[in-house]
């Protein structure tokens, strides 16, 4: 079996103030698969993506990640195959030059300098940023950071790459080129996204939640076709 899926089992999660997150989800995410995470705000979105790296665990039922259950003892080895990119770029973009940020992870993967310049490298070149390396985070536009904090989970040459509404707040011609990047990634995605034109051309799956559940699994067309998504 490929390494590269995502199983959750019946997933339930409640907050430390009782309030339910997410109330029974299942679903299998298969080597390859593309798929948009869809649903209104509150609706358990980024509850769930949280949990398939150990961010968060369940209060009840199983998130399987590559054939590992993830516990507090093996998240941080999910970590390894999980890149997940969060809403907020400036949550990710901490060191002093966009290079040390991209190599942040390789460098605490322990691999060899040479390894991690290769890395950083390749990663800058697929986003775009090639040439940008030694500016800080603080000098990049928008679209500029979001693809820096996407070449900071590249660099890490993730097995699934998770993403929470990777294309809110970009200009028309940095959403273009982020669907296009993403297009070439060959491996498993999860994207919990509002826009529906990017879920479409990219993901031939999508999810739709609404208040924890599940309410439809299937080809992204006909789910925002046949249901009222937001």
């Amino acid at each position: 079996m490929s390494h590269h899926f995502i199983r959750f089992d019946n997933v339930k999660y409640t907050y430390p103030d009782g309030s339910e997150a997410l109330k029974g989800v299942s679903f299998t995410i298969t080597h390859g698969e593309r798929v948009a995470l869809l649903g209104l705000n509150g609706s358990g979105k980024s509850t769930l993506i949280l949990h398939t790296n150990g961010l968060l665990l369940p209060t009840s039922g199983k998130v399987n990640i590559g054939g590992i259950p993830i516990t507090e003892k093996t998240a941080p080895t999910v970590r390894k195959s999980v890149g997940m990119v969060f809403q907020n770029p400036d949550d990710m973009l901490f060191m002093p030059t966009v290079y040390d940020d991209v190599a942040f992870g390789p460098r605490n993967m322990n691999l060899p300098e040479d390894e991690v310049e290769k890395r950083v490298t390749e990663a800058l070149d697929a986003v775009g940023l090639a040439g940008l390396e030694k500016k800080s985070a603080f000098q990049l536009s928008g679209g500029q950071k979001r693809s820096a904090a996407i070449a900071s989970v590249l660099s890490m040459e993730p097995d699934i790459l998770v993403l929470d509404e990777p294309t809110a707040n970009l200009d028309l011609l940095a959403r273009h080129n982020l669907i296009k990047l993403l297009d070439s990634f060959h491996h498993t995605i999860l994207v919990a996204t509002h826009d529906l034109e990017m879920a479409t051309a990219l993901c031939s799956r999508s999810i739709l939640l609404k208040e924890g559940r599940i309410i439809a699994d299937g080809p992204t067309g006909e789910v925002i076709e046949n249901f009222n998504v937001f």
